[in-house]
């Protein structure tokens, strides 16, 4: 069973390549795509009780992806947030973590942990 799954990021280029790649590695069925922080709270809103898990870059087109967090805070048990960014320094982690992200990975050198954590929360 795939894993619903709600994908925010900005780049054309960066969800051409990751969509597939979630659907192929981690058994992922994007079902949303949000480009901005407005534009996340939305798709998450209206996919509320569908969603498990949402992928979230933190620069975002107008915004922040630590708003988006922000949203998330009071999300259900069986849903999950991972952020995927090309600048984890060891305060950026610690504020997403601290908005309550499952976890943070560096889109360079961290792509094959982030799928298997994205594996872990599928269904089974």
């Amino acid at each position: 069973m795939p894993l619903i799954t709600i994908l925010v990021e900005d780049s054309q280029r960066i969800r051409d390549n990751l969509i597939p790649a979630l659907v192929e590695l981690a058994e992922c069925n994007v079902v949303a795509v949000a480009e901005s922080p407005l534009e996340a709270e939305q798709v998450l809103d209206a996919h509320q009780d569908a969603w498990q898990l949402a992928v979230v870059d933190l620069f975002l087109k107008d915004g922040s992806g630590l708003s988006v967090l922000r949203h998330c805070q009071a999300r259900r048990a069986n849903q999950h947030v991972l952020v995927l960014t090309n600048y984890p320094t060891a305060e950026i982690r610690a504020r997403c973590l601290a908005l309550g992200a499952d976890g943070v990975f560096d889109k360079s050198t961290q792509l094959d942990d982030f799928f298997a954590e994205c594996v872990r929360y599928s269904p089974r």
